[in-house]
């Protein structure tokens, strides 16, 4: 999948939680159905084989309730993409990142080795940490392989973990600073590693027992100094990246840090061409979740590169963050300094985030309202999904006339919805259930007045539009 990827360190963020977020984009020229679902024990599977792979994998007995963001049409697999467990553990996978073929040459890929289509059902249910959930997954990765190369995120109420796949059997990952914000767009990521960690306290870094000898064996290691760059020997160096991957990286360093260097002009420290835009960095400010969503809808605004701007020739040179075929987004929090059983909240949003709204619900439920589980293969606007999807492909070709609208719609949702949680967290106890029902009908009665909004304002402006009508005509006819 084409996605890009945001972690943000408890202290980076606005309110001490740790966040990961992901938007879930789709193949080019393809626009896969997505609904929300609690995932209980008793339904997940025991004897798992996965339909693209058929890879069969037999599972422990023992799993968490997590829910998960599963395709509507089954018929390549589960692809659960992201959820939250009982015990407040959260996970988005998958990231498609590069990779390149001294990798490759060493550790092919495997063709019936597991994929994204089945690494959330495989994990998530088994692990009560982010750091269990790497090492879970490496298990995973060394006995089985993978057919694809993946980047997946971890997360608790103390850590966010980055793993990466690396061939067909070998993975990295390293916990994200709690300072610091983690950009990913499609691109082999981590910059910097310390074996000695990885092989000692593994406090910060972790790998595949054998990674470091695999590096030297097959002479991967391409820097000139004494610091080992995952990236350079793991990664792509291609010219594909400059267009598709390097210029979201360099747009989202630019928003959460447009002091510390400079972006733009010819004496940038960094450009949308730039191999190096550091795997992390210290944000200026604290990050809110507002910045999540504003950054993951981004395409290039204030920029040459924004494809609704005025500059025809660089309009489209870039790949947006926020692009058409985005399934979902969602961004996974777990609040510190709150009741455990509360501290979990999944933010969802359908289509197309430019013009899309963002929702919190509590995961820690045995259902979720039907507004979010409810699509179907048939467009349908009396679900999140399609109702999400109807309003980005009226208002995209209308950009500028139904901005304001969106704008609105965005803020409406957002403000009421964290009023909502506000006032449910006043009291001693609350039904976690309930308030999701009031935040879903929120989210229903503003996305339908958004809707209606929107394909007015495009009905408006339709190419077989007459300003005289039927009516007018009469009344000029009288008058004569």
């Amino acid at each position: 999948m084409a996605c890009t990827t945001l972690l943000v360190g408890k202290t980076a963020s606005y309110d001490g939680s740790t966040l990961i977020a992901r938007n879930d984009d789709s193949p080019s020229g393809v626009f896969t159905a997505k609904a929300m679902k609690v995932m209980l024990p008793n339904e997940q599977p025991r004897e798992y084989v996965s339909k693209i792979a058929h890879c069969k994998i037999t599972l422990p007995d023992n799993p968490l309730r997590y829910t998960l963001m599963p395709n509507v049409d089954p018929k390549e697999g589960i692809w659960g993409a992201q959820g939250i467990n009982e015990d407040n553990v959260a996970m988005t996978a998958t990231e498609t990142i590069t990779t390149n073929a001294r990798v490759l040459g060493a550790d092919p890929y495997v063709d019936n080795g597991i994929g994204e289509e089945d690494l959330v059902v495989l994990t998530l249910p088994y692990i009560h940490s982010a750091k269990a959930g790497v090492l879970r997954l490496g298990e995973l990765l060394a006995t089985y392989g993978t057919y694809e190369p993946n980047g997946i995120a971890f997360s608790d109420g103390n850590d966010i973990w980055w793993l990466e796949t690396i061939g067909g059997h070998h993975w990295i990952a390293r916990r994200v600073p709690d300072d610091s914000y983690v950009m990913m767009p499609n691109q082999f990521g981590l910059d910097r590693f310390d074996f000695e960690d990885a092989y000692g306290a593994q406090k910060e870094n972790l790998c595949s027992p054998d990674l470091l000898d695999f590096v030297k064996q097959h002479h991967l290691d391409l820097g000139q100094g004494a610091s080992f760059s995952p990236r350079l020997a793991f990664g792509s160096h291609s010219d594909s990246d400059h267009v598709y991957n390097t210029p979201r990286a360099w747009y989202m360093g630019r928003y959460f840090n447009p002091h510390t260097y400079r972006w733009d002009g010819e004496n940038a420290d960094f450009t949308p061409l730039s191999d190096d835009i550091p795997w992390c960095l210290v944000p200026e400010r604290k990050i809110t979740v507002e910045d999540v969503k504003y950054i993951l809808s981004s395409h290039y605004q204030g920029t040459p590169y924004d494809p609704y701007g005025k500059d025809k020739e660089k309009a489209h040179l870039y790949r947006p963050i926020g692009v058409s075929r985005t399934s979902f987004l969602a961004c996974l929090q777990i609040r510190n300094g709150v009741a455990k059983e509360n501290a979990a909240i999944e933010w969802v949003a359908f289509g197309s985030n430019p013009f899309n709204a963002f929702v919190p619900l509590y995961t820690n439920v045995s259902r979720l309202p039907a507004y979010f589980t409810n699509a179907t293969l048939d467009v349908d606007s009396h679900n999140f999904y399609w109702a999400s999807r109807l309003i980005g492909a009226l208002a995209d070709a209308h950009y500028n006339t139904t901005a304001p609208v969106i704008q609105r719609y965005e803020l409406a949702v957002a403000s009421q919805c964290r009023h909502v949680i506000e006032e449910a967290e006043k009291k001693a106890d609350f039904s976690r259930e309930a308030v999701n029902e009031s935040l879903a009908k929120i989210a229903e009665n503003e996305t339908q007045k958004a809707l209606n909004q929107v394909l007015y304002l495009a009905s408006c402006e339709m190419k077989n539009s007459f300003s005289l009508s039927d009516r007018q005509k009469f009344f000029f006819f009288l008058s004569l």
